[in-house]
């Protein structure tokens, strides 16, 4: 496969955000956001994913972090579609099991082309710091919205609110690594019945 990298801007009265990744990285990650928790996400993804990942943001966090976590999510999942390019020969589903001590979750995705977000989570709080754990939700509807993906996202146990979220993202970042990566048996090939994703 061709190098599978990408960068985004996104600009709007309330952000203006800048996403930069490498889809074949080491996990290098470059954070610049105003919201330190979910700059810690962030890392889970790029680390557990080897997905090289820059996001510099400027965002109305006066307000809240809503915005800003929103726009990083649509960012990057336009990312990720410009840098796979047409999906041909990637094994397009992933999915992973992640623990964190007490916390358990599964996420499931699939690069169909068709955006679809399915969440069964249950926090135990609703703040980790000062981040609205609702926000979880924004930013991976905006990836998803996107990227073209249906992402299922399940928190199976867990009464740590930090440990559930943790366990998503890196859970998260694992599925993608799992369905970008490139497929010998399929080199060249779309992933698909219909020929088209």
């Amino acid at each position: 496969m061709s190098q599978r990298k990408a960068t985004v801007s996104r600009d709007t009265l309330e952000t203006k955000i800048t996403v930069a990744i490498d889809l074949d990285g080491t996990g290098r990650a470059e954070f610049d956001t105003g919201v330190p928790f979910l700059e810690h996400m962030l890392d889970q993804i790029a680390r557990h994913g080897l997905i090289d990942i820059s996001v510099k943001a400027e965002g109305d966090i006066h307000i809240d972090d809503h915005h800003t976590v929103e726009d990083i999510g649509i960012t990057f999942g336009q990312a990720v579609a410009k840098a796979l390019g047409d999906r041909k020969g990637i094994y397009r589903y992933g999915h992973a099991y992640v623990p964190l001590d007490e916390a358990l979750s599964r996420v499931v995705i699939d690069f169909s082309g068709r955006p679809g977000l399915v969440q069964d989570v249950v926090y135990t709080r609703a703040r980790v710091g000062n981040f609205d754990v609702d926000l979880v939700s924004e930013f991976f509807q905006g990836f998803v919205n996107h990227a073209g993906a249906t992402l299922h996202i399940d928190n199976l146990r867990g009464s740590n609110t930090h440990h559930q979220v943790e366990t998503i993202f890196k859970a998260f970042g694992r599925a993608l690594r799992m369905a970008l990566e490139s497929d010998p048996r399929m080199a060249g090939q779309m992933p698909s019945t219909k020929g088209t994703l």
